[in-house]
């Protein structure tokens, strides 16, 4: 199934257009789902989950509208979270099978430098507006062996991304190349990025932990969605850990 054709069984999840763009002659809209999860002793955790970025990867829109449908059926997962999910950051890109967006542009390497391109004004304005205490962006690599992600040198996402990847491996192999994606590489955690990639905005503090998550673009898509979907609920185990632990101390 296509991410497109599963979005019309989404039920007890916000839905909300955040943004409208012309192209070709076209009106696009970018759409948000919110999942209130059930409460905890402690503020609402605001995470802001991407997929999407790139046309041409699909596995990452249906893990995520996928993973937001079985959080309304068993919403253990998402005890004191608030989930804010973007499945389509590229619209064009998803609807031509193009990485790029229909201008050419790889939006990954657009943020925050002042880009014209309107899907990304939009989500740098949400990521303003919203100002999430953590980013999950989801993508699949058709270069790769495996599964692996981005830790970016922090070590709050480093601590987050090695049960993700661990979780994954039930699904699919990690990629354990000491080189991936042109970038120095450790049993599948990557701690250089490119520029321009999809963050929080650079004045935020404290900063968000943000995460990149890759499953193998050649793998069936059943088991990217289910290699995804495994590696989100590692994440929110992980964090909810943590923030546990420092309500103790």
């Amino acid at each position: 199934m296509t991410a497109a054709g599963f979005a019309g069984g989404i039920q007890h999840l916000e839905s909300h257009t955040f943004a409208r763009f012309h192209s070709a002659g076209r009106m696009y809209e970018m759409h948000r789902y919110v999942l209130h999860g059930p409460k905890a002793g402690h503020e609402p955790i605001r995470l802001g989950l991407f997929a999407g970025v790139h046309g041409d990867e699909p596995a990452g829109s249906v893990a995520l509208l996928q993973f937001l449908e079985d959080l309304t059926a068993e919403p253990g997962p998402a005890v004191g979270y608030e989930l804010w999910a973007y499945p389509w950051v590229n619209p064009t890109g998803a609807e031509d099978g193009t990485r790029e967006n229909r201008a050419g542009k790889d939006l990954n390497r657009e943020f925050w430098k002042g880009s014209e391109e309107p899907e990304v004004q939009a989500i740098e304005a949400e990521l303003r507006a919203q100002r999430f205490q953590g980013l999950i962006t989801l993508h699949a690599d058709d270069t790769c062996e495996g599964h692996y992600g981005y830790a970016h040198g922090q070590v709050l996402d480093d601590a987050l991304l090695r049960p993700a990847l661990r979780a994954a491996e039930r699904v699919l192999p990690r990629d354990r190349r000491s080189t991936i994606d042109g970038f120095s590489a450790r049993e599948g955690v990557i701690n250089h990025c490119f520029q321009g990639i999809l963050s929080g905005p650079p004045d935020q503090r404290p900063r968000p932990f943000n995460l990149i998550f890759e499953t193998p673009a050649h793998a069936l898509l059943h088991d990217q969605v289910a290699a995804h979907a495994a590696a989100l609920n590692a994440i929110l185990a992980a964090y909810r850990g943590f923030i546990a632990y420092g309500q103790d101390l």
